[in-house]
């Protein structure tokens, strides 16, 4: 990658959910961490020139695009940061790529192996940095629960438990919004919550060699947005639920579904192993459940501890004093800290492109389990 000056040109493609979230951390991450580079929003990129020049007032751009063609190859502009659906993941970051830019890609990685495959390839052969946005690796927890995994705290790890659980599209009302077409999602509940669930089991646990999966759509109909008398067939499943073997002999199961009553952002996972286990909960996202064997006997049990000590536990000395926690938005403040610092020094940060092509070969097992209904290598 050539220099990059100290101040960071960022174009933000997309400017929805994923959108607002990325807005907030770059706005946030220089008072707060202090990053080695600090970056400009200079460009907010959306379809719709008025409904971007809105969002763009709102969340602090600069300037407003339409055309993610023209951005990408401006040369104030250094960081392209993708938050557009799937299907278009792929163009943009090969463009990008090929402009020189770094990169910073939401989740999943692209629709298809193929296209991942391709994505990866261009930032090699580009030598641009690039990153994966799954934020949840960076919750000051999940870190913690990392760092003790790795130190050999739980001894050798025998099972994952990932569940990734919400509500939102459980009426039959919701019209065949983006998320319901497979040929803009690539996938439903399985690349837009499970994938979650399955990056966590890969950073904690390691690589996934086997897939016993199965997915359904149970709401096959929805309305047309452009005419809700009609409707149109929902093309994406609904839940997503797979047995899955590690490389290293740990079994695991990853469910995600959006169809669970009550849950609205349950993400949970549960590690067990030879010497103690570590669950964690995202809405109670600044706890960690640990139990070691180690312990007396007499006050063995299951402890919950609270990571916002600044001494101690991952990002927090950015934050606030103990006890007084973070949220949802920190984690992507974290992420796109670490991004400006694997820019600074020419190195891409975890996840990159590499696990989402990684990732992506086991979506795809698990659709093709899903079809054969047995298992399927990765």
């Amino acid at each position: 990658m050539t220099d990059r000056p100290r101040e960071l040109g960022v174009a933000l493609i997309g400017y929805r959910f994923m959108g607002r979230a990325h807005s907030n951390a770059y706005r946030q991450v220089g008072p707060f961490m202090s990053p080695s580079l600090t970056p400009r929003m200079k460009v907010l990129c959306g379809r719709d020139a008025g409904a971007v020049a809105e969002a763009a007032a709102s969340l602090g751009w600069e300037e407003t695009a339409t055309d993610w063609r023209d951005v990408v190859r401006r040369d104030d502009i250094h960081l392209v940061d993708i938050s557009t659906p799937g299907d278009s993941h792929a163009e943009i970051a090969i463009a990008a790529a090929e402009a020189g830019k770094a990169i910073l890609c939401e989740k999943p990685l692209a629709n298809t192996v193929g296209e991942a495959e391709a994505m990866l390839a261009a930032v090699e052969k580009a030598e641009v940095v690039h990153m994966l946005c799954h934020n949840y690796r960076r919750i000051p927890a999940v870190m913690l629960a990392k760092r003790m995994i790795d130190a050999g705290d739980l001894g050798e790890i025998y099972h994952y438990r990932g569940t990734y659980l919400q509500d939102w599209v459980v009426s039959p009302e919701l019209p065949l919004l983006w998320r319901f077409r497979k040929e803009k999602a690539g996938s439903g509940a399985l690349g837009d919550i499970a994938s979650h669930s399955l990056d966590l089991a890969r950073f904690l646990v390691g690589e996934i060699a086997e897939v016993s999966g199965d997915l359904e759509t149970f709401i096959k109909e929805r309305p047309l947005l452009e005419d809700p008398s009609r409707t149109g067939p929902v093309t994406v499943d609904d839940a997503a639920t797979a047995l899955v073997r590690f490389a290293d002999g740990a079994l695991g199961t990853i469910e995600g579904t959006r169809l669970a009553l009550g849950r609205k952002n349950y993400n949970r996972f549960e590690i067990n192993g030879s010497k103690g286990t570590v669950a964690f909960d995202l809405e109670r996202m600044n706890e960690l459940e640990v139990y070691l064997e180690s312990a007396p006997p007499a006050s063995r049990g299951f402890r919950r501890i609270l990571v916002t000590d600044p001494e101690h536990h991952p990002y927090i000395d950015s934050w606030w004093p103990p006890g007084h926690i973070i949220g949802y938005e920190h984690t992507f403040t974290h992420t796109v800290y670490d991004l400006l610092e694997g820019i600074a020094g020419g190195a891409s940060p975890r996840p990159d492109f590499e696990d989402g092509v990684r990732n992506q070969r086991v979506l795809d097992a698990w659709e093709r389990s899903a079809r054969s209904r047995r298992w399927e290598g990765v």
